[in-house]
């Protein structure tokens, strides 16, 4: 939970796009990032995959406004509407979009290519029909920052409790690959979404970040088998509070564009 997800790439950048505030150039360039290539897959009126840039035209033509983030787990159909097939791709890969304006979504599929030594990422976007209802469990933005100021209380207590150190060389090389991308000025979100959106993902990554960190290393007393599963369980409830502000962070320009519709 660490990275940030490519669903949340894709909407974000793709609002941006689709409001007019950056370029197909520097929408595209975004979302791919590190990766070699994105297609998307299963567009209608589009016999083969396509590139990025024309299917997030195609998108458009299609009479899509804007673009949302499901972040499901096993039990968390979180941001998910149906049908039961769309649903089960996107548990599977764990995150998807969902276009307003059109019945669809979007979940990647992603794959290594070259040889070894020279490997590159490579994305597919499918494309299938979703259930136009409201988003399961997406609180707003202000319930989102509630939850984490609690949360954030909820894991310092675990973690002291459990004995999790959260230090290392292992711990200590993800805080500062962390630092360094906040210190570059990173955009953590796309032109166009509020500032408490920006706010709210910000501390919604730190708290996947120790999360990461807590249930990935084996530092303090915790280090038996049965004691990992008890960090693991404890801190459940704090990841669950995480992606739900991941989502609704995501999702705030969607939010404020129905509002001002009324």
């Amino acid at each position: 939970m660490l990275s940030e997800p490519r669903s949340g790439r894709l909407a974000a950048w793709g609002n941006a796009l689709l409001g007019g505030l950056v370029s197909p150039d520097d929408a595209v360039l975004a979302v791919v990032g590190d990766d070699a290539v994105h297609r998307v897959e299963g567009l209608p009126g589009e016999s083969a995959p396509v590139g990025l840039t024309l299917g997030l035209g195609r998108l458009r033509a299609l009479g899509v406004t804007g673009l949302r983030v499901a972040l499901p787990a096993p039990g968390h159909p979180l941001g998910l509407s149906g049908p039961p097939e769309f649903n089960a791709r996107a548990l599977d890969a764990e995150e998807a979009v969902v276009a307003v304006g059109a019945a669809l979504g979007l979940v990647p599929e992603v794959s290594e290519a070259g040889p070894a030594g020279d490997l590159h990422v490579e994305v597919v976007w499918h494309c299938l029909p979703v259930r136009e209802a409201p988003p399961a469990d997406v609180p707003s933005l202000g319930e989102a920052e509630r939850e984490l100021a609690e949360a954030l209380r909820e894991a310092t207590v675990v973690l002291t409790r459990l004995d999790v150190a959260a230090s290392g060389p292992v711990a200590e090389a993800a805080l500062d690959a962390y630092r360094a991308r906040a210190e570059a000025g990173r955009e953590v979100l796309a032109p166009g979404y509020p500032p408490r959106a920006v706010r709210v993902l910000e501390l919604a990554q730190r708290i996947a970040l120790m999360m990461d960190l807590a249930v990935g290393a084996g530092h303090g007393g915790a280090v038996a088998a049965s004691e990992m599963a008890a960090r693991t369980e404890a801190l459940r409830p704090v990841e669950r509070v995480a992606r739900r502000a991941q989502v609704a962070a995501y999702n705030a320009y969607v939010e404020e564009q129905e509002r001002r519709r009324g």
